[in-house]
């Protein structure tokens, strides 16, 4: 597009909103964190690696409501999120997971670690495909498909969550075992490319009744969190992992009432 100006024609140049300039940097900061993490995990400062991941997870969290919020919304932020994803959730685990105890087990420990780093890009590129479909079964009632990245990569992260918890009493790397935890990474690999159906936090609505209820349970969280942190995030993904049994049971009562309803 051109206009007339004194001195000719000019271009117009198009402008980046600022609205959707502040979810896209949330975004690039949950990236650096992300990658960050990884420069912890070769140095050996796996607490703050984990932390990181944690903080990582929490600005992901952020930059979609504030876009929705902001109006900000953009194909552009979109691909970006997912890029942060994959290399945040997908390939920063692996690298934390790998170096904490999977390099104990020579070759198998590398081929699961790489399990979780292509899960976790498939999951992204699959949900990516699907943004325009109008056929999502799962979506439409109010699920969502296998377990979204930044989740799977806590249930990956979960036994240095529960070994760090654990530590003041003496437990050692032994004790959680390079096998256990290479059991734990490929189930979790797993459930973010699988079809199964898990509760979607969309969904979830709070009574009016149970509101207040509910602020003082995320307040309780949050001060177990700074004060507790990996105890806390070892009960928030043991209670997340509990809760995918449920989501099938929910999912298939909702199709059953589906069938019925068209009889």
């Amino acid at each position: 597009m051109r206009i007339d100006t004194p001195e000719g024609l000019r271009p117009v140049r198009k402008v980046l909103p600022i609205r959707a300039l502040i979810p896209n940097a949330i975004t690039i900061a949950a990236l650096c964190t992300g990658l960050t993490a990884v420069r912890f995990a070769i140095t050996g400062e796996f607490e703050k690696a984990l932390l990181a991941i944690f903080l990582a997870g929490v600005l992901d969290a952020l930059d979609g409501r504030i876009a929705r919020l902001l109006k900000g919304s953009t194909r552009f932020g979109a691909e970006l999120d997912s890029l942060s994803d994959n290399a945040a959730f997908g390939v920063a685990p692996a690298l934390i997971i790998y170096f904490w105890i999977l390099q104990e087990l020579p070759g198998f420990g590398w081929l699961v670690a790489l399990a979780h780093a292509i899960c976790a890009a498939l999951r992204l590129a699959r949900f990516n495909s699907q943004l325009d479909m109008d056929d999502q079964p799962h979506k439409r009632a109010g699920f969502l498909t296998g377990v979204p990245a930044p989740v799977g990569a806590g249930l990956t992260l979960a036994p240095m969550f529960v070994y760090f918890w654990l530590e003041p009493t003496g437990i050692n790397y032994p004790t959680i075992g390079a096998g256990f935890t290479a059991i734990v990474v490929a189930v979790s690999a797993f459930l973010m490319i699988s079809n199964l159906p898990t509760y979607s936090w969309k969904s979830v609505s709070i009574p009016r009744s149970l509101r207040l209820f509910a602020l003082v349970v995320v307040a309780l969280v949050l001060g177990a969190l700074l004060s507790a942190p990996f105890m806390t995030l070892s009960l928030i993904t043991i209670a997340y992992a509990a809760t995918i049994p449920f989501s099938i049971r929910a999912y298939s009562k909702v199709k059953r009432r589906e069938a019925a309803s068209q009889q």
